[in-house]
């Protein structure tokens, strides 16, 4: 199946895809980490062979970058980025490293063969301002399922403990907007963001943002 939408450089894109069958496609922390590394060393022109690199991978030249990332999360059979697209073919050109640089490494980790992610991968224009800071809200709440799953209808039981759990989630660009600095924060550009998102500043702010009725846009949700 082919993807009818066409990456407009200037405009931003929720990326998201998930395993066959919404299988795992995160086992442990491992499988976390080397995605995580990929999101970075995958997003720039320089050739990076993984095996062979010494010290942290995200200190590694990755060359030019394809695009600029503004958030990510990552579950247990799925993930999300929020990016935009800024030279011709991008986008598909970074996920393209990314998704079968990954699906390479698990496949040989976890001995088995055949396709890993759900094929082409769903991508959603992000065309106005409100829809933007609703994405980066769902996206940097989303991993509060591991801890509380249904919260998205029933609502967040302990807000302090869900910010907390959030800032201490490392496979989410959320430390990165309300944590100290860590290496992870060079897979984000926050220098890029096209608007102002100072009305997101806490957890609580983005909560209230998510569940806003008037911002949220009808799309499925994962």
């Amino acid at each position: 199946m082919e993807r009818n939408l066409i990456f407009t450089p200037g405009c931003n894109y929720h990326i998201y895809d998930r395993g066959v069958e919404k299988r795992a496609i995160f086992l442990d922390d491992n499988d976390r980490m080397r995605f995580q590394h990929l999101l970075y060393l995958a997003n720039g022109d320089a050739r990076v062979v993984y095996r062979l690199i010494q010290g942290s991978p995200l200190d590694r030249d990755r060359g030019n970058q394809h695009v600029p990332i503004f958030a990510y999360g990552m579950m247990t059979n799925h993930f999300h980025i929020v990016a935009q697209e800024n030279e011709s073919r991008g986008l598909t050109k970074f996920m393209s490293k990314l998704l079968t640089a990954y699906s390479m490494y698990f496949n040989t980790k976890h001995q088995r063969t055949g396709s890993l992610m759900v094929h082409p991968f769903k991508a959603k224009h992000i065309d106005n301002d409100d829809y933007f800071r609703w994405i980066m809200s769902y996206v940097h709440l989303n991993p509060l399922d591991l801890i509380e799953p249904g919260w998205k209808k029933k609502g967040v039981a302990d807000p302090r403990q869900a910010a907390l759990f959030l800032k201490s989630y490392q496979y989410s660009s959320y430390p990165d907007y309300f944590g100290p600095a860590r290496l992870e924060g060079k897979i984000i550009d926050r220098d890029a963001l096209p608007i102002d998102i100072s009305a997101l500043e806490s957890f609580e702010q983005m909560l209230k943002e998510f569940n806003d009725p008037l911002q949220r846009p009808d799309l499925e949700i994962w």
